[in-house]
């Protein structure tokens, strides 16, 4: 995507009072304006966060397309301040910072991000989504619908990868935040047994008591005996060393950029690993926020959700038909519909 479509703008943000700094990258607006997450993180240096931003702005351009949604590809990456900050005021300055870009932008909350933080960035601009939710509109966190998504996918990889239902496989998942969290809530009640690695020892144990799930550490988490790996953390998690390694024969989770490199998705298809896009199954909370920002009533949200399943299983029907990996299936239908400059579904917009 990156070699069709480069990067139309790179925003950097600095603002020593506030201790805003970051990047706003608009990736492509073919379809509609940028729209994207906003994430707040540690980052090593603004090499880091850039990159990221790059990463993940890309990544949403062909997750937009691929959903049918008018919208093109953004994102913010903001820097976590070291020194003690005033989040309301750092929020203010972001919302500043998106309001110069005349609509050009729209952001909502991602890792690092919440609710409230956007209800400040609305009082700035409003090009903003995820905002608490108002009579019969779509709103609110946008994770359930991204986990509700992701959940929809992993029922139709299962079955074309295993012959199986959720009830009946073992559902490795790194991260439970709240997109994690939720996908587990998902998975427990449809009868899937649970390996979980995470960081955070207290949301590990509420995981471990909550769903009987068996604890194993970040770093193990990849290669532990599972028929599901479902990574729903940071991106890069999959790598040509651990990709050879991997025992799950199924690869679908909500993190963004999951795979290190493009060669990793060549690596599984030729061990026999289904790896379904990231981009193409977490798209779930775009779709929500694309609902409120859009002025959709809550009710197509749903069905609109559900529909990932279908999406994943085009590009897995691509794959086979073309003798490509679902990775390469998913890239040669997003370059389309941008180069056709129309969102792919039609029937996905009627409100």
């Amino acid at each position: 995507m990156n070699e069709l479509l480069p990067p139309e703008a790179v925003v950097r943000l600095d603002d020593p009072q506030t201790g805003l700094r970051g990047f706003i990258v608009l990736h492509s607006t073919v379809l509609g304006p940028a729209a994207g997450g906003c994430r707040l993180w540690h980052y090593a240096d603004e090499a880091a966060a850039s990159e990221d931003a790059l990463r993940l702005a890309a990544g949403m351009t062909m997750k937009n397309a691929l959903a049918g949604l008018p919208l093109g590809g953004g994102k913010a990456v903001l820097m976590l301040p070291d020194a003690p900050f005033s989040r309301s005021q750092l929020f203010e300055a972001f919302g500043r910072a998106v309001a110069t870009l005349d609509g050009r932008y729209v952001t909502a909350e991602d890792a690092g991000t919440s609710v409230e933080d956007m209800a400040v960035v609305a009082g700035r601009t409003p090009h903003v989504a995820g905002l608490p939710r108002q009579d019969e509109r779509p709103g609110g966190d946008p994770s359930p619908w991204t986990a509700r998504g992701v959940f929809r996918a992993m029922e139709v990889a299962v079955a074309r990868r295993l012959g199986k239902s959720l009830a009946e496989v073992t559902v490795a998942v790194q991260g439970v935040g709240h997109v994690g969290m939720a996908l587990c809530e998902l998975l427990h009640a449809a009868g899937a047994r649970l390996v979980i690695a995470e960081s955070r020892s207290e949301l590990a144990a509420r995981a471990a008591t909550r769903f009987g799930a068996v604890l194993v550490s970040s770093r193990a988490i990849a290669g532990v005996r599972a028929d599901v790996f479902a990574p729903c953390a940071l991106g890069g998690v999959l790598n040509v060393a651990n990709a050879t390694s991997l025992q799950a024969k199924v690869v679908c989770g909500a993190a963004n950029n999951q795979l290190a490199s493009a060669e990793v998705g060549g690596l599984l298809a030729k061990r026999g690993v289904l790896y379904a896009p990231d981009y193409v199954v977490n798209a779930g909370g775009i779709i929500n926020v694309a609902a409120e920002y859009l002025g959709w009533g809550e009710e197509v949200v749903p069905s609109r959700v559900d529909g990932v399943a279908a999406r994943l299983g085009e590009v897995l029907d691509l794959a086979e038909a073309e003798g490509v990996s679902p990775a390469r299936a998913a890239a040669l239908l997003a370059r389309e519909v941008i180069v056709q400059g129309r969102p792919c579904d039609k029937a996905m917009l009627a409100a």
